[in-house]
């Protein structure tokens, strides 16, 4: 196996105290890191660490081989950063599909910043509410919010989708605020086609409460629903980047707040890891960067 790669995964296993947040930090799979570490120990001819099930610390032979490890590491980083700067402009095209309701709130921003920051790259944003089939239709990455993903497809989380029960104050007035989750079953509900369509699940204290609803309105874009939810056609599940300034500004008003709604992870997902053009690792690294400042998807 490559050497400086298992000398990088030892010295991201040492930091750390742990396989497994060294997997994460590195986005490869525990057992990867495992091997690479067992093969810089065949290699070295010593045990460089002790594990337990919680965590792992340094043997002698571990702590002394840290030190050398460590400056390799740092010296390649030195010599390919030094490089990379004479290196010719990243160009190319990539193909991205995403939910329209998203893709408008969150992605248009990230790819604008990304073609500033790499002028000759080109971007095809794909928006429709449906999980597309990446091989099929030629896609390089997509942008999926769910706690279910394809496991033949490689998945790096960017954030939090957080949503809120809300519906518009003329609604309330009329049919009045629901006190209990329960009471959901009996108000004109908004819902989506795929996700909570018959039954809501809501969090409190740790607690999950299911609720089954019937929707007056039922509607694949969230957009749609936001506009019903405005004029005052029942109580809606809204993600909060779609509704955040409604909340704000009044023209929405949150139902039952103090239980949560079940909150769904962002994730890019590709095709493998292996052999990744460098344009679409810039792509995910910038869209990492991205969500990790993007507040209204945090919040």
């Amino acid at each position: 196996m490559d050497r400086f790669i298992a000398m990088q995964v030892f010295v991201e296993i040492a930091e750390r105290g742990s396989l497994t947040e060294a997997a994460a930090a590195l986005d490869i799979s525990r057992a990867m890191v495992s091997r690479y570490l067992e093969s810089l120990e065949q290699w070295l001819g010593a045990r460089l660490l002790h594990r337990t099930t919680r965590r792992v610390s340094l043997t002698e032979a571990g702590a002394e081989a840290l030190t050398g490890c460590r400056q390799v590491v740092e010296l390649t980083r030195d010599i390919r950063s030094t490089a990379g700067a004479r290196q010719i402009e990243p160009s190319g095209r990539l193909r991205i599909a995403a939910s329209a309701s998203f893709a408008q709130a969150c992605l248009a921003d990230a790819m604008a910043d990304f073609l500033d920051l790499y002028p000759r790259t080109q971007i095809e944003l794909l928006v429709q509410e449906r999980a597309v089939n990446l091989v099929e239709e030629r896609i390089d990455l997509a942008v999926r919010i769910g706690n279910q993903l394809d496991e033949s497809l490689v998945a790096r989380r960017l954030g939090v989708c957080n949503s809120v029960l809300c519906a518009a104050p003329a609604y309330l007035a009329s049919a009045g605020a629901p006190q209990a989750p329960q009471a959901l079953s009996a108000h004109r509900c908004i819902t989506h086609a795929h996700v909570g369509r018959s039954e809501l699940r809501l969090w409190q204290a740790g607690e999950l409460i299911k609720v089954p609803v019937s929707g007056v309105l039922q509607t694949n874009e969230p957009t749609v629903a936001r506009r019903a939810a405005l004029r005052g056609a029942g109580i809606a599940l809204l993600p909060t980047y779609l509704v955040g300034e409604d909340l704000r500004a009044g023209s929405l008003v949150a139902v039952l707040p103090a239980f949560e709604p079940e909150a769904l992870g962002i994730h890019a997902v590709y095709l493998s890891r292996q052999h990744q053009p460098q344009l679409l690792r810039l792509m995910l690294d910038h869209l990492a960067d991205s969500f990790r400042e993007e507040s209204a998807v945090e919040d």
